[in-house]
């Protein structure tokens, strides 16, 4: 569904991410992790076609990314580590822009909005402006809005800050649910344990280098994942 070739991407003429190759396959969780400024958020970016692609290629269900990028939008969806929404609509009105955009019949909508604003407990909210929300009800109808569409290609960018134990665990049951219908998720995240027990395949990224990928049942065999992570940032700066 997702992948990525050869790609690099400077910022003020500095490489904050160098050659990097990964591949997401249908139906998987994809952990992408790495320290602040490691270059996590550059990548989602340019995968979600914020940031022009310089160097290399990315593509969304084997489409390029540089010369297919409506195309690639029209079966994505994105959650920024800072959901910046309409301020000046409510709850429900923003998931309803969303799910015209993509096309979402009225029986869909109704039935997901439902779904997702009961389990996120956020249904009686839903027709307050967003401007009154607090940090945790707007990541919960941005993950609304990404979810009412069903995309293919779900990409989160450290989605579990701000939301307290309870939603972050309806989060996790909702992308599993998303990939056993045969989508795929690539989320950025500095948190192991979650990464640990909620993914696929992890790749981690230290200065713009992929300096480890593969599966998580195979790196965490006989340590944990926050253990193989540091070992291998301290053999990478040694």
């Amino acid at each position: 569904m997702l992948k990525i070739e050869d790609f690099s991407q400077k910022y003020n003429e500095k490489v904050v991410v160098k050659d990097l190759n990964l591949e997401v396959m249908d139906g998987e969780i994809y952990g992408f992790i790495g320290h602040n400024g490691a270059g996590k958020s550059t990548t989602i970016k340019s995968i979600v076609g914020i940031l022009p692609v310089e160097t290399g290629e990315i593509y969304i269900n084997e489409m390029p990314i540089s010369t297919n990028r409506k195309a690639c939008q029209q079966i994505s969806a994105y959650i920024p580590d800072n959901p910046d929404l309409y301020e000046y609509m409510t709850g429900i009105d923003y998931i309803n822009f969303i799910a015209d955009i993509f096309k979402v019949s009225k029986e869909d909508r109704v039935e997901r909005i439902k779904k997702y604003g009961d389990a996120f407990e956020i249904t009686g909210q839903l027709g307050d402006l967003i401007s009154s929300y607090s940090h945790g009800m707007k990541q919960k109808v941005a993950l609304i809005g990404a979810f009412v569409h069903s995309p293919k290609l779900l990409v989160l960018d450290e989605p579990f800050v701000g939301l307290d134990p309870k939603a972050s665990a309806v989060l996790k049951q909702s992308m599993h649910e998303l990939c056993a219908e045969g989508s795929s998720i690539f989320f950025s995240t500095h948190v192991l344990e979650t990464a640990e027990v909620l993914c696929d395949r992890v790749g981690m990224i230290d200065h713009g280098n992929l300096i480890l990928s593969g599966k998580v049942s195979e790196l965490t065999k006989e340590k944990t994942l926050e253990e193989v992570f540091l070992e291998n940032l301290e053999e990478q700066n040694a």
